[in-house]
């Protein structure tokens, strides 16, 4: 007999009516309920997606492509021909020394710690978004009048978390930096003399909306930085580096890694990697939640299971028929196997399009708002990204389910014929 047979009699059950409405009940609830679970798949592992593509953006306006920093110590003694080495690998568009250190801030009589970071401003400027990140002031200087514009006072830009505890309320304001002497004894006859003080005026306040920078990070001139720390001119403690268009920043750090060896004692990170903690959590979040709709989407498939073995008895005098026409039990038991994968993906598929279409939508139109006041808000609505990975990771549990569904109803149909 044709091999195609039961699945074109299954075909034909699917659409006949049911002789008893509570059949047709329950085939209608399995169905939706497999439905629904597929969606809720789709719609939360997209919204974790966005919220995935939110946190890579805001990396995206101060956080470099790659960074190479020292595997052992704080500093690099050798950092501008580092970043030479590194600015003639393929793909490297620039490669720039920073000096990042610990000081403490004090204006107005209010003091508190905080991470100093030294940059080149043209430089920097060109590779950050940090023009647009500028709330209040003039803006960010050049490198030439960073060092020397306002009554002889070198130029730095504050986050709003670092203008908002000093109480900076205005640009231009006076800041003084303090750093404890790397070399030397404490003078306990004079303590102050252990420290080595400047002061910076304050060019403009800037907002990344990253609590990594937000909190209590002041950006000033390179050289500047390296006086303050007692570092060489050519000291540093980090390589930041662009690409070029074309070439992303996990494929850009392979290159550097491999140009620089393993013997050169750096670390080289992409920009998903320095945040790697909290894409890490995110990753965890999203595959805890999709194992709990997945037992979810199991216990849907019990109603395909009972709605199976209710029109298994409901067709005894259609089995009776076809045992008599010279259908084996196994040709028999495959019927109902088909019907209860075709069940399963019936409500698979209309889930996947009920889930990408409301995906979409949200996508699109941001129909779903989330609350609070719109000014505090990074995002106004839930961020959503479809990723054809998540649809296809979505139809593996469901073919799954199917076939040991029709597994199932095909045994018990096998175990009717014996009965009857």
């Amino acid at each position: 007999m044709n091999r195609l047979l039961p699945a074109g009699i299954a075909r034909r059950y699917m659409r006949s009516r049911r002789s008893h409405s509570a059949v047709r009940a329950i085939s209608a609830v399995a169905v939706c309920g497999v439905a629904i679970a597929t969606a809720a798949i789709i719609c939360v592992l997209s919204v974790f997606n966005g919220f995935r593509s939110i946190m890579g953006e805001r990396l995206d306006r101060l956080t470099p492509d790659v960074t190479v920093s020292p595997a052992k110590g704080k500093m690099f003694a050798n950092a501008d021909s580092l970043a030479a080495v590194i600015g003639r690998v393929e793909g490297v568009a620039r490669a720039v020394p920073t000096l990042t250190d610990n000081a403490l801030a004090l204006y107005e009589g209010r003091e508190m710690p905080v991470t100093l970071k030294g940059v080149d401003f043209d430089t920097w400027r060109q590779t950050t978004a940090i023009d647009s990140l500028i709330i209040d002031g003039g803006g960010v200087p050049s490198s030439s009048s960073a060092l020397d514009s306002y009554d002889g006072l070198t130029q730095a830009l504050f986050s709003i978390g670092t203008a908002s505890q000093l109480g900076i309320n205005s640009a231009r304001a006076r800041v003084l930096l303090f750093s404890p002497r790397r070399e030397g004894r404490v003078n306990l006859a004079n303590p102050a003399a252990s420290f080595i003080t400047d002061s910076v005026a304050v060019a403009g306040i800037f907002e990344a909306e990253q609590s990594d920078y937000d909190a209590n990070t002041v950006v000033a001139p390179l050289p500047m930085v390296r006086d303050l720390f007692q570092y060489y001119d050519r000291e540093g403690s980090a390589v930041e580096v662009t690409g070029k268009p074309g070439f992303s920043p996990e494929k850009l750090a392979e290159a550097v890694e491999k140009t620089l060896g393993p013997e050169s004692g750096v670390i080289v990170k992409d920009r998903a990697a320095m945040q790697e903690v909290n894409f890490r959590m995110v990753q965890i979040e999203k595959w805890v939640t999709f194992l709990l709709l997945f037992f979810i989407l199991v216990i849907a498939s019990f109603n395909i299971i009972s709605s199976l073995c209710m029109a298994v008895i409901e067709k005894d005098r259609s089995m009776a028929t076809l045992r008599a026409l010279g259908m084996t039990r196994r040709e028999i038991g495959a019927i109902f196997g088909w019907e209860s994968m075709y069940v399963t993906l019936a409500g698979g598929l209309g889930g996947l399009i009920l889930g990408v279409g409301l995906c979409l939508l949200q996508q699109h139109y941001g129909l779903i708002r989330l609350q609070g006041d719109p000014g505090d808000l990074v995002v106004k609505a839930y961020p959503v990204e479809v990723i054809p990975s998540d649809i296809w990771l979505t139809i593996a549990p469901v073919l799954l389910i199917g076939i040991i569904t029709s597994r199932i109803a095909a045994g018990f149909a096998r175990q009717r014929i014996n009965s009857l």
